[in-house]
């Protein structure tokens, strides 16, 4: 059984007085340990998917199985909350400003009483080390970090949780291409050691090679293609994935030069 299962989920707004179609009867599946990456360009409907999935939107129609259960009854369902969680593009902007890097890590464990005051502390100063940040920050305010210490803050907040799966929507694309780099490369060192799955939204099709066993081209809100990811690269069925990869070409050509 898959831990997550996405079935026929849509999802409309109202634009320019019309009703605009965000994601269109899209399904797919992730299983325990798995990346699945979600790759499209901007406005294909990949973030409002993610949302739908974490429970900030609520669909028009279809369903969502997580661990299990059934989870789109309602929004912001704690159950699923504690066994999913997300990251964002800009990690800032969902850390309090007010609260110390500790403060802003232990913040969504607390909420579920995972654990007692001090094993929490414990914890979230371990989550620092896992992450690559030094404890010396632990009293600094979060919005004094920079983008990459914030968005490893935003996963070791997420890690303390210990969900089963972990939404990155577009999680390195505000970064620079160093520090985009050693993200990934803590998202890939989470991969290797935990059986957490990972749904990996980017319109950046070479970084989702890097990191995801599949790979789901979405376009226009559907699913374009879905398979494994050396398939999708080297041999693409649907026009929107060939032009996503075409779109890299010439600079991957001009990098052999």
């Amino acid at each position: 059984m898959a831990l997550l299962e996405i079935n026929n989920i849509s999802k409309s707004f109202r634009k320019d007085r019309k009703l605009f179609k965000a994601v269109d009867n899209v399904s797919f599946t992730i299983e325990e340990g798995e990346c699945l990456g979600l790759v499209g360009e901007s406005g294909c409907g990949k973030s409002t998917t993610a949302a739908i999935i974490a429970r900030l939107l609520k669909e028009d129609s279809g369903s969502i199985i997580f661990d299990g259960k059934e989870i789109n009854t309602g929004l912001y369902l704690k159950p699923a909350g504690q066994g999913m969680q997300m990251i964002f593009q800009n990690p800032q902007d969902s850390f309090d400003p007010r609260d110390t890097l500790l403060e802003g890590v232990m913040q969504g464990a607390a909420a579920y009483k995972i654990y007692d005051k001090a094993e929490l502390k414990d914890k979230a100063y371990e989550l620092l080390d896992y992450v690559g940040l030094k404890r010396t920050y632990a009293g600094q305010k979060t919005s004094s970090l920079s983008g990459g210490e914030c968005q490893r803050a935003a996963i070791a907040r997420a890690l303390i949780c210990s969900p089963k799966l972990l939404i990155c929507d577009e999680a390195t694309s505000a970064l620079d291409v160093l520090v985009q780099a050693q993200i990934v490369e803590l998202l890939k060192k989470m991969k290797r050691e935990t059986n957490m799955a990972m749904l990996f939204i980017t319109h950046d099709i070479p970084l989702s090679a890097a990191l995801c066993d599949r790979i789901a081209v979405m376009s226009e809100g559907k699913i374009a293609e879905i398979g494994d990811t050396q398939k999708i690269l080297t041999n693409p069925d649907s026009e929107p994935t060939k032009n996503l990869i075409e779109s890299v070409l010439p600079l991957t050509r001009k990098s052999k030069r």
